[in-house]
């Protein structure tokens, strides 16, 4: 296991980030490359009659077009609709998540394929394999900007339980003001109760505490006196989470309602076919 795939924490505590090698990266890259250049090619084929016939302006519009689709709209399509995954990743055991370990969103998807065009395929994917040998968690340019990894969803860790709001702070978590949590905090703190079972208890109450008083500079008000640590932790991950759900629901609700305006007929006629 290297440094790229774990997070040290207190008292020598190693936790596995799921973190994947430069090797699998690169290895779902190319099944990923190659399904783009097939995709290229038939969509090209298909289109060879129309830029034969078409003046040179609109068969460079329509050329720039096609590789538009498949080398960024497409990626941010499946990457978003897949939470993370693509032919390549499926393939090889991967899925790109935040750096605390959620699910990536359009925003994530949009910022890794714009970079992408430009160290993946400009530059023949030297610049990406470069980077992500050389920093943290096999990460290229993409992952950087957009708050991203790739982690192993097969020959990795075991998936952890399921957190629950501790039934004694779900009132003070409806309330509470959760800012955005530094990235790698949430996840170690996620790995921490996925495990804390297992610790040794010394280690375990001091890890507990400081990573609880951590979460409290991002907190506001603070939880009720005499609160376990853990629970505090947990509630915070939980609240965060349902948060963020209810805002991609309600964002996901606003997009089809104006879907709906977008395709309907004006002034109330009716849509007869």
């Amino acid at each position: 296991m290297t440094d790229e795939d774990t997070i040290l924490i207190g008292e020598g505590v190693v936790l596995d980030s799921g973190a994947a090698s430069v090797p699998l990266r690169m290895l779902s890259g190319l099944i990923d490359l190659a399904v783009t250049v097939l995709v290229l090619v038939a969509a090209y084929a298909l289109l060879d009659n129309v830029l034969a016939e078409v003046n040179d302006a609109w068969a460079r519009a329509l050329t720039i077009l096609v590789m538009v689709a498949v080398l960024v709209i497409a990626p941010i399509l499946v990457e978003t609709l897949t939470r993370g995954r693509s032919l390549g990743r499926w393939a090889v055991g991967l899925r790109i998540v935040r750096d605390d370990g959620g699910p990536v969103s359009v925003r994530h998807a949009a910022a890794r394929a714009l970079v992408g065009v430009f160290e993946v395929y400009m530059t023949l994917g030297m610049l990406a394999v470069t980077v992500s040998a050389l920093g943290s968690r096999g990460k290229r340019i993409g992952d950087y900007l957009a708050g991203t990894y790739a982690m192993r969803t097969r020959g990795a860790r075991r998936a952890l339980p399921p957190l629950a709001m501790p039934p004694a702070l779900a009132g003070w978590a409806q309330t509470a003001d959760i800012t955005r949590l530094p990235d790698g905090l949430a996840l170690t703190a996620r790995m921490f109760l996925g495990r804390a079972a297992t610790m040794h208890a010394p280690s375990r109450a001091r890890i507990g505490t400081q990573l609880s008083t951590r979460f409290a500079t991002h907190v506001a008000p603070l939880p009720p006196a005499g609160t376990h640590p853990e629970d505090f932790l947990a509630a915070v991950l939980v609240a965060r989470r349902d948060r963020e759900h209810a805002v991609e629901a309600a964002r996901m609700a606003r997009s089809a309602s104006d879907a709906a305006r977008l395709t309907a007929l004006p002034y109330g006629i009716p849509d007869v076919d």
